[in-house]
């Protein structure tokens, strides 16, 4: 057989038998969850029901717009500064979060009734998709990996993140003036809110921007990260959890079209816009803390960037020539090039952040 041939049927096996561990993982937490809650498993406000319909449409779907991304070009470009393993992945059709975010977001609104907090948080989830959509239009349009300005990417999502501060100190007051701690504690915050809300909306959405690099990776750590905040919030914010539970199911059934080898990639079209609807849930919530905990391995990506950039810069030599911390940036990356397969990293990346979801469950 050839090397090759046998090398990409490994990786397709892999990629599915890690997709068929979180799809059993996800039903079993949420199936144990809604028992421990007290809800029936099949009732709208329940972790399982919209976990699976939210999950099964989009795969649905999936089946109709791959092919048709594929048809309109829209083709990922890699970084050819990147891990030359992924120079292969080019062509591969990219903004994935366009159909498989909003699909989600329409069954969280249709399952909850459109509650008013849930509508707020589709909107921010929706605005940062189309942050998201804009820049990955121009990275296709142009072949270019730059997309549109920082400076414009970063003005729009706090922009975005503003008016829905706005919208938060009107609707929910309480939720502005103390951030919840462990243990019952409390901290007030006063004016820091509005810069720490909208640092967590920004952050968090770059954040699974920076964990979208392999094949899989940001849609199951962060299907993990919603089901667990969709726990947690589930006795106060019953609607809430509906949205989380549908956004979780919303990545499962993306993750039928991208795991390795992937077909679709999300683009930040997606990303953006998950990371956004999981700090616009914990801010209304007060989860903050907890969210901090959910999202340990998109802050360890983010970190590993800036150290990565800080530490070069500081070691410029007189060519201008700087050290490096690690292989390459973010931490996934490093991990492939000292010889972890994808498939190896996505997995280990899978079992740490259900450790961490049931860490927050544990310590709130």
């Amino acid at each position: 057989m050839d090397a090759k041939l046998f090398t990409n049927q490994s990786s397709s096996l892999s990629g599915t038998r890690l997709f068929l561990f979180l799809m059993i993982g996800l039903t079993s937490a949420a199936l144990a969850l809604d028992a421990i809650a007290g809800r029936a498993f099949n009732q709208v406000a329940s972790l399982t029901l919209p976990l699976w319909m939210s999950a099964l449409a989009t795969a649905g779907v999936g089946f109709w717009a791959v092919p048709l991304l594929r048809a309109l070009k829209v083709g990922q470009v890699i970084r050819e500064d990147g891990p030359q393993s992924h120079l292969k992945k080019a062509g591969t059709p990219t903004m994935g979060g366009a159909f498989f975010v909003p699909v989600a977001v329409a069954f969280a609104l249709v399952l909850s009734k459109f509650s008013v907090d849930v509508v707020a948080v589709s909107g921010l989830t929706l605005t940062y998709a189309a942050i998201g959509f804009l820049d990955d239009w121009q990275i296709i349009r142009y072949k270019s990996n730059k997309g549109i300005s920082p400076r414009l990417k970063m003005g729009l999502q706090i922009f975005f993140a503003v008016a829905f501060c706005v919208w938060l100190s009107i609707s929910h007051p309480a939720s502005i003036t103390t951030l919840a701690l462990p243990l019952g504690l409390t901290l007030p915050l006063g004016v820091l809110f509005w810069l720490l809300a909208a640092f967590a909306l920004v952050a968090e959405s770059n954040a699974t921007n920076l964990t979208d690099g392999m094949d899989g990776l940001a849609g199951g750590t962060v299907a993990i990260a919603f089901l667990g905040l969709g726990a947690l919030i589930g006795q106060t914010s019953p609607d809430l959890m509906i949205f989380c539970a549908s956004m979780s199911g919303g990545c499962l059934g993306f993750l039928l079209h991208n795991r390795n080898p992937a077909r679709v990639f999300m683009g930040d079209t997606g990303s953006l816009a998950l990371g956004g609807g999981l700090a616009a849930v914990a801010l209304i919530t007060n989860s903050l803390f907890a969210l901090l905990i959910l999202s340990g391995l998109f802050f360890l990506e983010t970190v590993s960037v800036i150290a990565q950039v800080s530490y070069y810069k500081a070691t410029k030599d007189a060519n201008g020539i700087g050290k490096r911390l690690f292989k390459m940036s973010p931490f996934h990356n490093h991990l492939e090039l000292t010889g972890w397969t994808e498939t190896q990293v996505v997995g280990w990346f899978y079992a740490i952040a259900a450790l961490l979801a049931i860490l927050s469950l544990t310590i709130r």
